[in-house]
């Protein structure tokens, strides 16, 4: 089926950058950054000094040195009384930005009311060596420093200059030109690329089995007991023991998410439910993880008893020391045969299971590089002027990295590469563009938040292995007024598959661990314990440093994708739609036949019939040959391009959402718009409740209506069907199948001459048949 081109603003580019490194082999495993444009830049190794005079009173310096080229000056941190420092700090300017011929390398001395100039080495641009990786770093030599007019003077300077790259390993923590606003330990950090990982998570299962000699506060009453268990911000609780007494029984599982290394232990408490809204603790026992078993496939662990412990409450103190109240009988493991879901199912980057022990080989490399942005819009305002400090974050697998932010412009160059090992094609890597709001380390309680600018899917199993594809993806945003272009990212990737066998063979295997179809999780259950999973994930890459806050992690794990939304209800019914339109055109084609409007088509699929029918054991080869005949005529439209966001598809564009329908996406939860819209909404919600709710009736109805021919509701209609069967037993019995066959194939496809307008015979006898929406209320 065809489909419209997407709008040209939002569709995908192929673009043709030059790219460095070359060609490369399809079995290299290791990053050379060739799939980024390379960017050359003056590197400059601050070491140390020795000997540098005294300029204060007392006769001590307090160094610092600048380095200055043209209009761009770094500067180091200073020492208090040192005339021996060390700073082994590297600054390192973009080469397109060069503005001067010399480069100037000053020591000066820190003083309150002018720093002391001490002396200087100059360099000639032109005579800087160059140094391509992976040759070892440049050896720092000591240079004599000299006074203003060029003459020797006391101290010497240790040195290192060159001109490199970005694959330079001292890039990522080198003091860079075109950040030169920011300032601050705190702000430098917040610039820089990173890598992180995502904290190992484990599904934890609390087996509680019964619990004895429990002790109730008020003994002339069965006790209404149940069991709480706490791991963190994760509360559950199992249902009342039916049975009431001092020895209930529950055999019931409680799932929490832990993530290592465990830092709160699991709490249970046993507690007696005295009023609705009132319990009383009958005991209470900590379990720390580190002790708890972990379990790699079905096999069940041993189960313990567990002291409970409860406090003695004396005259409305409550005392230090407790006493042996009674125990609990659990079962407690964690789980290392799951894999703990902490993305949308739809767009997983990693489906292996917790325990290593269990993961396969990896089947390839996914190499990307992250080359530029294009066209990006103001995201914020500064010195009155709107601005964008840009950078890029991409997730695959437990592996996040953090390209370095480029401050202050709307086409940012990151030329940064990354690599991953792949353990499954079938799986999809985020890449999303954020804009900066901590350059000067705002992480304080209620600063702002960084904005997204957008975000890029690409499933690894659309790509083909060992070619490069650069394009340039639109990075679309929907808002409350409408789908908004925010500009263009330009990526490079490249799936390297180490075995092709071994990647063929993972399409036969099943898509999660086996544990998942051994004992299989609810969907109340995934549901509950994936919105566990990313807090946790969220809350620990919101601890590293500089951090992955949390709106980024959100955003990139997709926190709010089941929230009901109106254009997706309405995207996912025409997605339907869509998948069901082959079946309609075939439908449509196969009434063309039987109404004869091409003649000789029709002719021709009679006398395909008689051989089909004649030679019932050519049915399936013909089936699936046509199959690969298809297949090997659309090989010749296949896609060349990965998927990228569609608007289309999205309904995300003006023509096919309304404003009311977006708006009502983003509302919180619960709602904070006025009543009048809430009731427009509900009453909107209603009335196409009332449409499924008559498709679904419909559905019922026929359903009803074929289990009444054999239910005698309807005396009549029940006996003509048992005779109809009987004779038709008969019948099929003593005439050869392909005769009938035959019979029923010409009667189908018999010319309109011999057919009549008004609904055949069964149709009618099936329409008259009773259901039961008379028994409706």
């Amino acid at each position: 089926m065809m489909h419209r081109p997407p709008p040209e603003d939002f569709a995908l580019k192929e673009t043709y950058p030059h790219l460095g490194g070359g060609k490369v082999s399809g079995d290299k495993l290791t990053s050379t950054y060739d799939l980024v444009e390379q960017m050359q830049y003056l590197y400059v190794r601050v070491v140390k000094a020795k000997d540098l005079p005294g300029k204060d009173v007392t006769g001590s310096c307090d160094p610092y040195v600048e380095v200055k080229l043209g209009n761009y000056l770094g500067k180091t941190r200073f020492f208090e009384k040192k005339s021996n420092p060390e700073w082994n700090q590297v600054f390192a300017f973009s080469k397109d930005r060069l503005q001067a011929s010399m480069l100037e390398v000053t020591v000066k001395d820190k003083d309150v009311v002018k720093d002391d100039f001490i002396g200087k080495v100059l360099f000639d641009l032109n005579e800087i060596p160059k140094r391509v990786p992976p040759d070892s770093p440049l050896a720092p030599q000591w240079y004599r420093l000299e006074d203003r007019q060029g003459n020797k003077v006391k101290g010497e300077l240790m040195l290192a200059v060159w001109m490199g790259t970005q694959a330079d390993e001292a890039f990522p923590e080198a003091w860079h030109s075109d950040a030169a606003v920011v300032s601050g330990a705190d702000g430098l950090a917040n610039i820089r690329s990173k890598v992180y990982l995502s904290p190992k998570l484990w599904y934890l299962r609390v087996n509680v089995i019964e619990a004895q000699d429990l002790q109730p506060g008020d003994k002339s009453r069965y006790p209404e007991v149940f069991v709480k268990a706490i791991l963190g911000n994760q509360a559950l609780r199992t249902r009342i023991c039916p049975t009431r007494g001092i020895n209930p029984m529950w055999n019931e599982d409680l799932m929490f998410v832990a993530a290592e290394p465990f830092e709160e232990p699991l709490i249970l408490s046993v507690e007696d439910r005295i009023a609705p809204l009132k319990e009383e603790v009958l005991g209470k026992c900590a379990i720390p993880l580190q002790y708890v078993d972990r379990r790699l496939d079905h096999k069940p662990v041993n189960s313990r008893w567990h002291n409970l412990e409860k406090h003695v409450i004396i005259e409305g103190e409550k005392k230090k020391e407790t006493k042996f109240a009674s125990r609990i009988h659990m079962r407690i493991c964690l789980e290392g045969g799951y894999h703990v879901l902490d993305e949308s199912t739809h767009y997983s980057s990693d489906l292996r299971p917790t325990a290593k022990q269990l993961w396969k080989s990896s089947i390839g490399v996914l190499e990307l590089g992250i080359l530029n942005a294009q066209g990006l819009i103001p995201m914020k305002t500064r010195d009155g002027r709107g601005t964008t400090d840009a950078y890029c974050v991409a997730k695959y697998g437990q592996k996040w990295v953090r390209t370095r932010t480029i401050i202050d412009s709307f086409a940012p160059k990151w030329n940064e590469q990354y690599t991953w090992e792949v353990f499954d094609p079938c799986t999809v890597i985020t890449i999303g563009v954020f804009d900066n709001c901590h350059l000067h380390g705002g992480d304080k309680a209620g600063s702002a938040k960084d904005s997204r600018i957008g975000k890029v899917r690409i499933r690894l199993s659309t790509l083909e292995t060992d070619r490069v594809y650069t394009h340039s993806y639109p990075l679309l945003v929907l808002h409350p007024n409408g789908v908004k272009k925010m500009g263009e990212i330009h990526l490079a990737v490249r799936f390297t598959c180490s075995s092709l066998l071994n990647m063929m063979h993972m399409y036969s295997h099943p898509l999660l661990p086996k544990m998942h179809y051994l004992h299989p999780l609810t969907v109340s259950q995934l549901d509950s314990l994936r919105h566990q999973a990313t807090l946790i994930v969220s809350m620990r890459l919101g601890r590293s440093e500089p951090p992955l806050r949390k709106e980024m992690v959100e955003y990139m794990l997709d926190v709010g994708s089941h929230m009901w939304s109106m254009r997706r209800s309405k995207a996912n019914f025409f997605r339907i739609m869509n998948v069901l339109g082959g079946l309609i055109a075939v439908g449509k084609w196969f009434d063309q036949i039987c109404n004869w409007r091409n003649p000789i088509t029709t002719v021709l699929i009679h006398i395909l019939f008689i051989i089909l029918v004649l030679y019932p054991e050519l049915i399936l080869p013909t089936i699936f040959l046509y199959l690969f005949l298809i297949g090997v005529w659309y090989y010749r439209w296949r896609p060349r391009h990965p998927p990228h966001m569609d608007t289309r598809l999205s309904h995300a564009e003006p023509s096919l959402s309304h404003p009311d329908e977006l708006d009502e996406e983003f509302d919180t939860f619960p709602t904070s718009r006025p009543s009048d819209i809430v009731r427009m909404r509900y009453d909107r919600l209603r009335s196409i409740a009332g449409r499924i709710q008559t498709v679904v009736g419909d559905l019922a109805t026929q359903g009803e209506r074929l289990q009444s021919l054999l239910s005698w509701r309807d005396p009549r209609a029940t006996a003509l069907f048992v005779i109809f069967c009987l004779v038709a037993a008969i019948v099929l019995y003593v005439t050869p199948f392909q005769v009938v066959a035959l019979l029923a194939g010409f009667y189908i496809l018999r010319h309109p001459r011999f057919r009549h307008k008004l609904p055949s015979v069964p149709l009618n006898f099936f329409r008259r048949l009773p259901a039961r929406t008379d028994s409706m209320l």
